[in-house]
């Protein structure tokens, strides 16, 4: 089943065509990686996304639902775009945990703010606030951090602080789990246990775009590949195809710099 289609979707900042005429889908429990140089519009495209920024043009549709149309004011409207994000999770390069928060309160806060909107719960605050923190007490066990919960973000590892941000985006359960090059701001020996956390999300079958410059990792765990330049796609396809073996002399002279000999 798709799950995400995104049609045609252009981003200018001024006279800067950001993202040009891009076009892609995703089948649900898919692990679609996102590669390419730095400024080739990737993150520019998880913010689309994610609506952090509006599209100029193109269609973003998830389960079939037209979420965003250029063309259809009727979907632009501010007060709807929170309940279009929920759709979607995002985990930041740079963790952005809240500092004065423990890793359950970072991984629970979003949950309990909506849960506060329903018409139940003042009658049920007590319940429905242990349901959500036994719920984050999980999530974070499943990121191995069952002895972590109740530190703080400066009193955690950076792989830490982005394993509390993966359980915090997950914690909203959204349709589609989005990472923006989640190990780029980690020593390389922390790296290694982002990615083992992520790989197991890819082996329950957790949809997902990840921005990655981690190509062995795009290679293993991806089921789709996009890479783009200039803010185009130039290839994509299985991660054989785009990474093991490109047909676009741009992507191989990309790859060239992660393989060499």
């Amino acid at each position: 089943m798709t799950i995400l289609d995104v049609q045609n979707i252009e981003k200018h900042f001024g006279e800067t065509k950001v993202l040009q005429d891009i076009s892609f889908t995703l089948e649900e429990g898919q692990a679609l990686a996102i590669i390419g140089s730095s400024g080739s519009g990737k993150t520019t495209l998880l913010r689309c996304l994610n609506f952090l920024e509006r599209p100029d043009q193109g269609r973003i549709l998830v389960r079939g639902e037209t979420l965003f149309d250029a063309a259809d004011p009727a979907t632009q409207r501010e007060d709807q775009v929170r309940r279009k994000r929920l759709h979607f999770g995002l985990v930041f390069q740079s963790f952005n945990l809240f500092p004065q928060y423990t890793a359950l309160e970072n991984v629970t806060l979003a949950k309990e703010l909506l849960a506060q909107e329903s018409p139940d719960y003042k009658a049920d605050k007590k319940r429905i606030h242990e349901e959500i923190r036994a719920e984050g007490r999980a999530l974070l066990a499943e990121m191995g951090l069952q002895d972590r919960m109740d530190h703080y973000p400066h009193q955690l590892s950076g792989g830490q602080q982005q394993r509390v941000a993966i359980a915090r985006a997950l914690a909203l359960k959204p349709d589609i789990l989005c990472f923006d090059e989640p190990t780029s701001a980690l020593d390389p020996e922390l790296t290694g246990e982002v990615l083992r956390v992520i790989r197991g999300l890819a082996e329950q079958h957790t949809t997902m775009v990840i921005v990655t410059h981690e190509m062995a990792f795009a290679r293993d765990v991806a089921d789709q590949v996009v890479f783009m330049d200039g803010g185009t796609i130039v290839e994509q396809g299985s991660p054989d195809q785009v990474i093991s073996h490109p047909r676009e002399e741009r992507t191989r002279q990309f790859l060239s710099r992660y393989f060499q000999g």
